[in-house]
């Protein structure tokens, strides 16, 4: 499944804002208690195995709204959803694996506002945690709501740790070092035939976003503008990132890297043993389950440069919104209701898809299938300093400028750290200026 670590591009948040112009008047609202009736067109990204849980929960919809038809069009991407939105002829819902897509939607009216549906409706958002309520949300208005939940933990191999005397998975970024090394095996000629952690951004689920609850780091201020070059705790991670990157040599990593499979076929580096600890989602359990079920491998939370962080970690997850094309806005409307307010649908999709529910008293619904490993996943979800990154007017913009000089400064391109995030700060305010 492809979430918030697929960033749609400068490119295409520029298309965006030109897609998405301003919103017409929002069209009325059905009276309380009128069963929704009509067509209406859900697009979303899932494919194979996720996309037939999808087929399942839009069929027990469809059960209890008989007069409601829903035509599903899975493996759309955000550009795809932008595009269609532009042109006139976007879905009624959307699934997006974005969270930074919503600020965007919601300042320029991509997806329309849902607060008077919900306040029609009496709905209490406080039945969602609220870390799902703030990146579904932007400057006061909700132009989406959580589907489902991604934590992002650490997934290590049993056996190699095991085998290398390593007794527990590591808790901080000093033992990750110290196990990533002890993991290592490399060919006579120093190639690396294993790696004990792969330290390069942009392997997998290695992102700034991701990493940067191991220290706590900042994006952004109060104000909007750019917190990075302000936050000493970036440079702290960067420095131990570019340590272990120079200890295998930068040009080493990359050779690697690119004999590696693609993440999300049976060839991933962790499930072939390529690779023995790595940052990875809660979805992972699945594949590993259906893809290599023999692995012998645990999961932990992130290792933490403070010992009093270790359990948190990075939250994200999937959106679903109504398109200000919507055809058909109150079906619409309904089935964003069941998907994300319901407690069954939530559960069932959890069980299928295996995200973490966004409906609280989901997270702890008998039929949830839960086993040590998920609980984990859990734990993280449910950890008072795990966090987001928060929206912006500006999208994944934000993200995309540090990422390109963490790429740089990984690479030895960028030497001076506080010289380089200072430029990030100017380089990120400048677009946030931009867009107004």
């Amino acid at each position: 499944m492809r979430r918030t670590r697929i960033l749609a591009g400068l490119a295409a948040l520029l298309a965006v804002t030109a897609a998405c112009t301003p919103a017409p008047e929002p069209k009325p609202i059905a009276t309380p208690g009128v069963e929704p009736s009509g067509e209406i067109e859900l697009w979303h990204f899932f494919t194979d195995r996720e996309a037939k849980a999808i087929d399942g929960i839009i069929a027990d919809f469809q059960a209890k709204y008989p007069k409601v038809k829903v035509t599903v069009k899975g493996g759309q991407d955000d550009s795809k959803v932008v595009q269609a939105i532009g042109a006139g002829t976007g879905p009624d819902v959307a699934i997006s694996y974005s969270t930074d897509i919503v600020g965007k939607f919601c300042a320029t009216g991509g997806w329309v506002d849902l607060t008077p549906y919900i306040q029609r409706d009496g709905v209490d958002l406080k039945v969602m945690p609220e870390v799902v309520r703030s990146y579904t949300e932007f400057r006061g208005k909700r132009c989406a709501m959580p589907f489902l939940a991604d934590a992002y933990g650490f997934y290590f191999n049993k056996k190699m740790l095991a085998d290398a005397g390593i007794a527990n998975p590591p808790k901080t970024l000093d033992e990750l070092t110290e196990a990533a090394k002890k993991l290592t095996v490399r060919k006579p000629d120093g190639t690396i035939e294993r790696a004990g952690f792969l330290p390069l951004f942009g392997f997998y689920e290695n992102s700034p976003s991701h990493l940067g609850p191991m220290v706590g780091a900042q994006w952004l201020k109060p104000d909007g503008t750019s917190a990075i070059g302000g936050d000493p705790q970036w440079q702290a991670l960067l420095k131990w990132q570019k340590d272990l990157v120079d200890w295998y040599g930068y040009d080493k990593l990359e050779k690697f890297r690119a004999s590696l499979g693609d993440e999300w076929s049976a060839d991933n580096a962790f499930q072939k043993g390529q690779v023995a600890m790595a940052v990875d989602g809660e979805w992972r359990l699945a594949f590993l389950k259906d893809q290599a079920p023999n692995v012998e491998y645990g999961v932990s939370p992130l290792p933490t440069a403070d010992a009093s962080r270790y359990g948190s970690g990075y939250i994200s997850g999937n959106v679903i919104g109504v398109s200000r094309t919507a055809k058909n806005p109150e079906a619409a409307w309904a089935l964003v209701k069941y998907l994300t307010l319901d407690q069954g649908a939530q559960v069932k999709l959890s069980n299928g898809i295996r995200n973490v529910p966004t409906l609280t008293s989901a997270l702890t619904a008998p039929d949830l299938q839960v086993d040590d490993d998920f609980k984990v996943f859990l734990s993280i979800f449910a950890h008072a300093q795990s966090g987001t990154t928060p929206p912006s007017a500006v999208g994944p913009a934000y993200q995309e400028t540090f990422g390109t000089f963490v790429d740089a400064w990984q690479s030895g391109q960028k030497k001076d750290l506080p010289a380089g995030l200072s430029e990030v700060d100017k380089q990120i305010n400048d677009v946030i200026k931009l867009a107004g």
